[in-house]
């Protein structure tokens, strides 16, 4: 069962984490790259707070953006700010997203997303709380996958075995890692088992690693399609 009370605290610790870690750059690093190609930390800072907000309209009805060419126009423009002004951006949307979170509202609601997606409005907490972790490590600040915790790894993992689950693109595949496993990928040829630390499973189902150093039998290691 998801526990949206418990996500939205997760968030606001993950946020906390974020923002503790970004205060030791400068306006120098914040102009650096970040470790997504084409995005600067400055582009990384303004995503999640612009995420923040697009996430508080998915709560409040609202369409999550207005077009994905103004999500863009809007992380571009923010993008080149200094250090200050990027992490009270940050923080500001965070306080928006966690009041919205905590007006009493149908969790159970179907809610909408990008391009047609659907999800139940419980889980959109959680959908934050993967964007604050995983662009926490984007930044190259220090915060490295063996750092998240160990349930959101777990539960990241499920999540984006699901999310390739019955994708033709995927052979169906057996992950296995901390003493856990996950099916994921289509029904049609021969199952591969994928294994190995979970920050590394973790790592190349959400196209932050290679799977170098993940375990493969049956086949080669399946190609993922884009998130």
């Amino acid at each position: 069962m998801i526990d949206h009370a418990h996500d939205l605290a997760s968030v606001r610790e993950a946020t906390d984490r974020l923002l503790d870690a970004a205060a030791s750059l400068d306006n120098a690093a914040v102009a650096e790259p970040s470790r997504l190609p084409g995005w600067t930390r400055g582009h990384v800072l303004a995503h999640l707070a612009r995420n923040a907000d697009a996430l508080v309209n998915v709560l409040e009805g609202r369409p999550m953006y207005v077009s994905g060419e103004a999500r863009d126009a809007d992380i571009e423009r923010d993008a080149p700010r200094p250090l200050a002004a990027q992490l009270d951006d940050v923080r500001d949307s965070a306080a928006r997203f966690q009041a919205a979170g905590e007006v009493p509202a149908d969790w159970g609601r179907t809610v909408e997303l990008r391009n047609g997606v659907t999800d139940r409005a419980a889980r959109i907490p959680f959908r934050r709380l993967v964007e604050v972790e995983l662009h926490h490590v984007d930044l190259g600040i220090g915060y490295e996958l063996e750092d998240l915790p160990k349930e959101f790894t777990e539960r990241e993992i499920a999540f984006l075995a699901d999310r390739f689950s019955g994708n033709p693109a995927v052979p169906p595949t057996l992950l296995l890692a901390a003493g856990q496993e996950w099916r994921t990928g289509g029904t049609e040829g021969g199952e591969v088992t994928v294994s190995g630390p979970a920050a590394d499973l973790l790592g190349w189902l959400a196209g932050r690693r290679d799977g170098a150093a993940l375990d493969v039998s049956g086949a080669a290691l399946p190609a993922l399609p884009p998130l």
